[in-house]
């Protein structure tokens, strides 16, 4: 992984989203509330467990391994300041 990738801090935000940081100082949002579903992220619905968010070896990840993949999360925010996970990049704001 190159450490461009890196995420250095995640805060959580209303609505099931998340502020990130980059290594190289690039900022922008995620939005989760789409993907919470399925084994790995529906417990994620939970908000209480969706704010145990941490950053691990430049990963964001929550207790139970789920986790968000950082390059994908760099590009669609380098492209337009946010990633909506669960929709196709042609689709997100």
């Amino acid at each position: 992984m190159t450490p461009l990738y890196d995420v250095i801090e995640v805060q959580v935000l209303p609505g099931f989203r998340l502020s990130v940081v980059f290594a190289d100082g690039l900022r922008g949002t995620v939005d989760l509330a789409q993907r919470l579903h399925g084994p790995v992220f529906g417990p994620l619905r939970d908000e209480t467990l969706f704010a145990e968010v941490h950053v691990e070896f430049g990963t964001v990840v929550w207790p139970g391994g789920a986790d968000l993949a950082p390059d994908r999360m760099y590009d669609e925010i380098k492209r337009s300041g946010c990633w909506v996970v669960g929709l196709s990049s042609e689709r997100a704001p």
